[in-house]
């Protein structure tokens, strides 16, 4: 039997396509950047951001994105490194059809976007999303309070499909209920509609509960590790101090700093209360996810990227989310557009809640039905839901 020959190696017909060389004169980025640089409406549009804030970015990220020039060729500069990746996240395109837009190979702009997104991570989480302590907690509890009504609330906890291509020899892992295939984005978010922590890359397939219990945020929250501050009274309230807590939906188990719905078998007006101001204080996560959607809409369609790009991709957009709410004030013009966020229960069940998250909520929904704590058009809101 005669062994067959080693498939041979295609050579390079040619060092680099005649499309290609004409990048310095056609390509989208050198023949449009400064034009647009000039119409900061246009900018926005194009990059996301301001003019401002993208110069902001990209001092942060330059040292990290430059490259040298060889013999052989020129480097990509920093800014057009950035320009290709924030022109991805913002339209979701294919690395095909950026090709044709900045005249770059296919496979230089998918290393582009992946080595940049990668330095986003590493280098602007600290600046944008830092691990918050007992100061920052009390600050986003004064935000929910003053927003919400909600008070000791430290963020609102949801999970987020993020639709990605079927990886190969995955079976079902990725496929979710939703029945398409996706990773999970896990967040918590403040009243100002920021990410504060999340946990990004989880199989589809599993429930927001089980992914918080696996993620390193629910560990640190049953290990006391979060630096959450001593327990306080409700505002106005003579009773006992109080925990502070995260609000989420009936996806997630009922825990003394973890609270969620009343089942909705037999509510009485003090349990649809609760439930009322719950909602509007979990609405706010839903709203970052929508904010994020709308701003980069990477995520409006399928991610053709293996997980663990993807996982970069959306680590990069929940970055460059917050920098842009901290950065940028047209990021308001988004709010009302995902604002409107309904009141609908998760009707997922996680077991039977352990006696001392059923006291605590307890607590707050006696708070609310209280002169101190109750909102004059709660009963109004509630009829609705009878």
């Amino acid at each position: 039997m005669v062994d067959e020959e080693p498939e041979r190696r295609r050579r390079r017909r040619q060092w680099i396509h005649p499309i290609v060389a004409e990048r310095y004169r056609k390509g989208q980025f050198h023949s449009l950047y400064k034009d647009l640089r000039q119409d900061p409406f246009k900018f926005r549009s194009y990059c996301r951001m301001s003019v401002e804030a993208f110069d902001n970015l990209l001092s942060l990220l330059h040292p990290h994105l430059t490259f040298m020039d060889t013999c052989m060729r020129r480097s990509i500069s920093a800014e057009q490194r950035l320009i290709v990746t924030l022109r991805f996240l913002a339209t979701g395109n294919s690395f095909a059809s950026l090709h044709f837009e900045f005249l770059l190979g296919i496979s230089t702009i998918s290393g582009i976007v992946c080595h940049t997104c990668k330095v986003i991570w590493q280098h602007l989480r600290e600046a944008v999303m830092p691990t918050p302590k007992a100061e920052d907690w009390l600050r986003i509890a004064e935000g929910f309070y003053q927003s919400a009504q909600f008070p000791n609330c430290i963020g609102a906890l949801d999970g987020k499909h993020i639709r990605v291509k079927k990886p190969p020899h995955s079976g079902s892992r990725y496929f979710n209920y939703k029945q398409y295939f996706s990773v999970v984005l896990m967040a918590l978010a403040d009243s100002n509609y920021r990410f504060v922590i999340v946990d990004i890359g989880a199989y589809g397939s599993s429930s927001d509960s089980r992914i918080f219990s696996a993620s390193r945020m629910g560990d640190r929250l049953r290990d006391n590790q979060l630096a959450l501050p001593e327990l306080r009274r409700l505002p106005g309230s003579a009773g006992p101090p109080a925990p502070f807590v995260i609000v989420a939906d009936e996806g997630f188990a009922l825990s003394p700093h973890m609270m969620r719905p009343f089942p909705r078998r037999d509510l009485d007006d003090r349990k649809r209360i609760f439930n009322y101001r719950l909602t509007r204080a979990r609405r706010y996560v839903e709203c970052a996810f929508g904010i994020l959607s709308t701003r980069w809409r990477v995520f409006l369609s399928s991610i053709q990227m293996n997980p663990d790009n993807a996982t970069l991709v959306i680590q990069a957009c929940v970055l460059l989310h917050n920098f842009t709410r901290i950065n940028d004030a047209s990021s308001d013009a988004d709010i009302d557009q995902n604002i409107t966020s309904s009141v609908i229960f998760d009707q997922s069940r996680t077991g039977r809640p352990g006696t001392a998250g059923l006291a605590v909520r307890d607590v707050y929904a006696d708070y609310f039905c209280s002169p101190e704590g109750a909102l004059s058009w709660q009963m109004e809101a509630i009829r609705g839901s009878r």
